[in-house]
């Protein structure tokens, strides 16, 4: 084991003898102290070996937000297996595409989420064990295990190059401004990477973590106020929900606590950003862009911001470029795809189970974003190279379009895609949700003063269902082929 660095377990254990009586986990109307926290999944990992989970195991973990998600994570880490979590409201189809690449010897799910493992929940795992003996300390080769389907909807695991570590004496802020003292607010779901490895530092600092069920936007706000949280973690998706909030109840609440708010995930729209910075203030608003494969990251403060807006920061680990589409690095100001690669000399940082990255040599990869840097370094991101629509020899980035209809005050959320068109090749489709009373003419004759004709929908759909989920990741590819499927019924009934 490396000099200065003890297992996650260990660490746990840490906190429960230092402070067993401070708040380590909250969630609702339940709150763990450091202590019970460290006996319950003493008990969950006795319970989890008593099933055949070893060392190196994946554990599959579907649970919805809340005390037992992170009860069943330090349960894997401290046998030395790796959480591999899931969203709870897979269908089994897909649940067992995931768990025949994980392979894992237990399922810790609620009731009703179903495969062809052994699947338990945290209740019936403690009540098969009620051994809370201190476990001897055991390090996970593979930290953690999240899933992604990218945008062919095929499942793939991202196993982490790093293992189940932390430094002996992590309790000051690291990159994430997280330590001891410090609230955290997590309202997005634990089984995306982002909320999920802030958890995970929440805890190894020695702050006290509390969880939302799921996001409610005014709920937030009251929990803030209520937890005097310092710390909060949010999504473009949910920022935009607060700011739509009617200025009474947006304002209703004492924020003043709030030191430190990430948001990531997903491009936010740089007018929603603003309104944030000046509601907050810039020394709060906080930005990372990256990856779950953690190859290299940018940083940016709300400050930093102010001087360069639209922009996601400088890198601060690894490196990044800008290349053409044949394979060339591309000068300041010019727009490609961003590639990535982890600082020389250094391990892996993942490798993928059931799908292979897209390279170029030298050790760069893409995760498929489009952008442009500065002469200072500084990236802009347009959107996904898969995403971008050619309308009539033009590149149409949906983010950008997404980012003008979403700027409506009636607008709830939007996605855009490419349908074909005889003459120019595709045709822009927004797919939007909104508060009653927007109309296709009103919406039209506000993008019009905000995007340029090539850009403007040819069409407009409205729904009433969210079209991004509680992480703000929208499924364009689905959305397209839903239509495509459409039209072609239409057209052979005709």
């Amino acid at each position: 084991m490396a000099e200065n660095m003890i297992a996650l377990g260990e660490k746990l254990s840490s906190h429960a003898r230092v402070t067993p009586d401070g708040p380590a986990l909250s969630c609702a109307e339940t709150t763990l102290t450091w202590g019970q926290l460290e006996l319950r999944t003493t008990r969950i990992a006795r319970a989890l070996e008593g099933l055949g989970v070893k060392l190196g195991d994946l554990v599959t973990i579907g649970l919805p937000n809340g005390v037992n998600f992170i009860e069943a994570c330090w349960g894997a880490w401290k046998l030395g297996a790796t959480p591999q979590p899931v969203s709870f409201r897979l269908p089994s189809a897909e649940l067992q595409a995931v768990v025949d690449l994980a392979d894992p010897a237990v399922v810790i799910a609620l009731p009703g989420l179903e495969c062809d493992r052994r699947c338990l929940t945290v209740e019936q795992l403690l009540a098969q064990s009620n051994d809370d003996r201190p476990i001897e300390p055991r390090v996970a080769p593979v930290l953690m295990a999240p899933t992604s389907g990218g945008s062919t909807g095929r499942p793939k695991l991202i196993l982490s190059g790093l293992r189940g570590l932390t430094p002996a004496e992590s309790n000051a802020p690291g990159t994430w401004r997280l330590g001891p003292g410090e609230t955290a607010l997590i309202p997005a779901p634990l089984y995306h990477s982002g909320p999920f490895v802030c958890a995970l530092d929440a805890v190894v600092r020695g702050a006290h973590l509390v969880l939302m069920p799921r996001f409610d936007a005014a709920g937030m706000l009251m929990e803030i106020e209520r937890r005097r949280a310092t710390w909060v973690y949010l999504v473009p998706t949910m920022m935009s929900r607060i700011w739509r909030l009617p200025n009474e109840v947006r304002t209703r609440y004492d924020l003043s606590s709030l030191r430190t708010l990430w948001h990531l995930a997903a491009p936010c729209p740089p007018w929603l950003k603003e309104a944030f910075i000046g509601w907050l203030g810039p020394e709060v608003i906080m930005e990372m862009y990256g990856g779950t494969e953690s190859q290299a990251f940018t940083m940016i403060t709300g400050s930093d911001w102010l001087d360069r807006r639209g922009s996601v920061g400088r890198v601060m680990v690894g490196e990044m470029k800008a290349f053409d589409e044949d394979g060339n690095v591309l000068p300041p100001g010019e727009v490609g795809e961003i590639y990535m690669r982890r600082r020389e000399g250094s391990p892996p940082t993942y490798h993928y189970r059931g799908a292979t990255a897209r390279t170029l040599p030298a050790g760069w990869e893409s995760l498929g974003d489009i952008g442009y840097f500065d002469a200072d370094g500084y990236l802009y991101l347009a959107d996904r190279r898969t995403d971008m629509i050619l309308v009539g020899g033009s590149n149409v980035y949906p983010a950008e379009v997404e980012a003008a209809i979403d700027e409506h005050a009636l607008t709830l959320s939007s996605a855009v895609i490419g349908l074909p068109h005889e003459d120019m090749g595709s045709s822009i489709h927004a797919i939007v949700q909104a508060r009653p009373g927007l109309t296709a003419e009103a919406l039209q004759a506000h993008l019009a003063e905000r995007l340029a004709a090539q850009k403007l929908p040819r069409t407009i759909e409205f729904v009433d269902e969210p079209l991004r989920d509680e992480a703000g990741k929208v499924r364009r590819t689905q959305l397209r082929d839903e239509r495509l499927a459409r039209m072609k019924s239409i057209l052979s009934e005709t």
